[in-house]
Parts: structure tokens; sequence; C-alpha cells
């Protein structure tokens, strides 16, 4: 386990740290201090602008959540790591499910010019992986050429995916258009909303952690909270009840799945491979 670098706890009052659990990415700590508990996270050898990007994106959710969404304050970021407010966990509350669906739906009705980057920073990563976020005006364009592309051709560069996941997706390419579902504005999304990523508080109320968040389609949130499960039917019902989906969202799940399965093919390795070509080959 590192230990805490000096320039991420200084001036903190931190009188004793101890381990948690936090992730697969990062080292994780309570942060005992004078003013109270503190999350810290930190990494021996960062990839560029990790922590920083992470921060960004927590700023600009906690910017759009309503009040029944918290997001940990950002109290000190680092090139090696990052302290957050702190979150005792609890249990959910009847409401739990359907306050989260009607809160993410009020983030992503923040939009942007185009699909891409929060800020001028056009990196970003997904879990410990870069992606490419460099803004376009298409959606289309943006999630095949910063996402299928890029993610199935390191995959299968690793060997953790089969070659004929690139040669399906430039098969389905002519099709994108479609399969992306109806245009819609950028939407601030958190970008990697599995169930690890959704605390409840003692009070059952939900926070959001982790992001990767940039502006997107909306839709890619929605998969990605349907690819391990963990969130109740009534989020779904209450966010579309919020901020109505289109005609046919259900039917391109697996379509906006692909992604984070070929980032873990290529974290991971496993099936994670196949279960991304397969999702790929439903569309053909």
């Amino acid at each position: 386990m590192p230990a805490l670098p000096p320039d991420l706890v200084a001036g903190l009052d931190v009188l004793g740290s101890v381990p948690v659990a936090g992730g697969s990415i990062a080292a994780s700590f309570r942060l005992d201090t004078a003013a109270g508990p503190l999350f810290a996270k930190t990494h021996p050898r960062p990839k560029p602008r990790m922590f920083s990007r992470e921060a960004a994106g927590l700023r600009a959710l906690a910017t759009a959540a309503p009040p029944t969404i918290g997001v940990p304050q950002v109290v000190r970021v680092t090139a090696g790591g990052l302290v957050l407010s702190w979150i005792d966990e609890g249990r959910r509350r009847p409401s739990t499910e359907d306050e989260l669906g009607r809160g993410l739906a009020h983030i992503h009705r923040s939009t942007a010019p185009a699909f891409g980057a929060l800020d001028g920073d056009t990196s970003g990563y997904l879990g410990s992986m870069p992606i490419d976020l460099t803004p376009t005006a298409s959606w289309t364009d943006f999630f095949l050429e910063r996402r299928l592309v890029p993610l199935a051709e390191a995959a299968i560069a690793k060997g953790t995916l089969s070659p004929e996941a690139r040669r399906t997706i430039d098969r389905l390419a002519p099709r994108a258009d479609e399969l992306c579902g109806p245009a819609e504005p950028p939407s601030l999304v958190h970008g990697d909303l599995w169930a690890g990523n959704r605390l409840v508080d003692t009070d059952g109320r939900n926070w959001l952690i982790d992001p990767a968040a940039h502006f997107a389609h909306r839709e890619i949130d929605l998969a990605m909270m349907r690819l391990f499960g963990g969130f109740g039917p009534r989020c779904f019902a209450a966010y579309d009840e919020a901020f109505p989906l289109a005609t046919g969202w259900q039917d391109r799940i697996d379509w906006y799945q692909v992604p984070p399965l070929l980032v873990h093919a290529y974290l991971f390795g496993g099936s994670y491979g196949d279960s991304a070509l397969d999702a790929l080959r439903r569309y053909l």
C-alpha cells in the first residue's frame, strides 16, 4: 500500500489514515482529521492529468446535480492524488431509486455546443484507459471515431479481442446514424455509471463518484447502468418520466455497452472481448 503523498495531505491536519476499498486503479484511504473524516485516493505512477480530470468531472456534476443527488466535494487535487469529502454509506429508502432516476435526468439536461470534453483539455479516461475527448458536432462521428474504433484497435493489438470486431464495426459504420438513435443535444454524462460508482448514504441519498464525465448522448449512462445491474426498475421509469427517452432506446442498450466492454477487454481480458463482439454482431 503506497504512502500518502505529502503534498496531498499538507495542511489538512490529518490525525490518522486507514486503507479502505475504493476501486482497482488507485489506493484509497479514510483520513481522520480534526475537522472530520475525508476520503483520499492516490497512485504511485498516475497517468497524466488522471486525478485532475476526475476532479473536473466531479465539479461539473456537482454544479448540474439537484439537491437530491450528492457529489463529493473536491478538497484537494494533485498530480498524484485526490482528497474528497467523506460519505457514510447506508441503505436505500423506498424513494432512493426514483430520486436517482429523476436526478440523473436533471443532470443530463445540462448541455454544451459539442460532444466531447468538459473544457479545453481533451484528454480523458475510462477506468485507467486514455480516451480522446476532442469535441465534434456529430455524435455518430464521436462514437465511432473516439470510442468504437480506437478501443477495438487497442484491444485487438493487445490480443484480448478478435480482429473480427474491427471488421464488424466497418460493416456497421454505414448504419451508424440509425444505430446511434435520433439526434439529441450533447448531455453532461457521468460516463462510467456502474453500480459501484453510485453510493447511498445513511439518509438514503444517492451520491455519484468516480466519473468519466464529458458531453455525450445521454443513453450511454443508461446503457452502462444496465451492463452489470444494481439499479432498480423504478430508477429507469422515473428517469423516463422526468426526461422521456427516444423510441427504441432499449434496443440501443447493447450498442452503447460495447465501449465499456472493450475497455474491460483491454484492461482485464477474459470473456469481455467475446461479449463485445457478440454485442456488435446483434446489429448485423
